[in-house]
């Protein structure tokens, strides 16, 4: 029996118990043992093995791996640093600790002989990080370019379809796919946060949420998205990292029908990676939402209970910073960058 802890039990966090009680015979035929939540740390008292003192559960020598998917950076660092330093896994969901501090908590379970692992921050339930690490381990990554927020996509292919921005939005907000206050998503704050973590991971350098030259979506007009499908096009919000330079960027783009991003719509993520020897790899599924983020945080505990007792190696503890990054101006007299 794996005996693991939750740390915030809200969309996320539910949505691991949901998945590792509702596919236990799944896990145990990939893992060859049982994955069982023996805590739960939450500010509420309604939930079933609810803690609220984080020393019970780093204190028990049953707890091998937790799932931080309180978000924000406080209390989640202090949490998340006190597990790795008593040797417990984190498998997080957080893309803005791992943004600020995954560099730094990395060093500190390779030191510790455990794991920090954060797929489900890029990509919602898409196997994003993992195959990048894995499979592109060998290639020269010299682009990489994402919808990476679905929000911005859904209200984007609501705007296509004649809505309004604000309209786009609100029905974004009653479906639960933005929250109340939307800025972090509209703005472009969301996706240059996923954006700089994969930069990270393909150059071994460290780039940060502020190093990227982020605008978001609120400029968008049904004028502009009208105009952009005369010319064959769709406009999309998209993360762009380039080696050459280097670069991150975050902006809408003119997507042409000819790319494969230009039919990833609704909630939808898609990701282009470009490495020098397999070329253009296209990775798409749902970016977002309780089950697809939650599978992802599970496919992380399986990952490390495979590995008690062993650092697993993600490549974050060894990177520095990357110094300079280029902010490419758009061309002159255009509203957007062309993909």
């Amino acid at each position: 029996m794996i005996n693991i802890a939750i740390f915030g039990f809200g969309t996320v966090g539910s949505g691991v118990a949901d998945v590792i009680s509702n596919n236990q015979a799944e896990i145990r035929k990939t893992l060859g043992d049982n994955v069982h939540v023996k805590y739960i740390l939450d500010i509420r008292e309604d939930i079933p093995g609810v803690v609220h003192d984080i020393n019970t559960i780093v204190n028990d020598p049953d707890i091998k791996i937790v799932c931080e998917t309180m978000g924000g950076k406080e209390p989640a660092y202090t949490y998340t640093h006190l597990a790795l330093e008593r040797g417990i896994s984190v498998c997080t969901s957080n893309k803005e600790l791992v943004d600020a501090h995954g560099v730094e908590l990395s060093a500190i379970a390779r030191e510790h002989n455990c794991s920090y692992l954060f797929e489900a921050s890029v990509g919602g339930g898409i196997p994003l990080l993992r195959t990048i690490r894995e499979a592109f381990g060998h290639e020269k990554v010299s682009r990489i370019a994402g919808i990476l927020n679905g929000t911005c996509n859904y209200i984007l292919t609501n705007m296509k379809a004649g809505k309004d921005f604000d309209s786009a939005l609100k029905e974004a907000q009653a479906n639960g796919f933005a929250e109340r206050n939307p800025a972090a998503d509209v703005e472009g704050h969301d996706t240059a946060r996923k954006i700089a973590i994969l930069a990270s991971l393909v150059s071994g350098k460290k780039f940060s949420y502020e190093q990227v030259s982020c605008e978001g979506i609120t400029g968008v007009t049904q004028q502009d998205i009208a105009d952009a499908e005369a010319q064959g096009m769709a406009i999309k919000l998209l993360g762009v990292y380039e080696a050459e330079g280097p670069s991150v960027v975050v902006a809408p783009y003119l997507v042409p029908k000819s790319s494969p991003l230009y039919a990833v719509n609704d909630v939808f993520n898609g990701v282009m990676v470009t490495g020098n020897m397999v070329d253009n790899v296209m990775f798409y599924g749902r970016g977002a939402g309780k089950l697809p983020t939650a599978s992802a945080v599970v496919s992380d505990v399986i990952e490390c209970a495979k590995n008690q007792g062993h650092n697993i190696h993600t490549g974050f503890a060894d990177i520095q910073p990357v110094g300079n990054v280029s902010a490419p101006s758009k061309p002159e007299g255009q509203k957007f960058r062309v993909l």
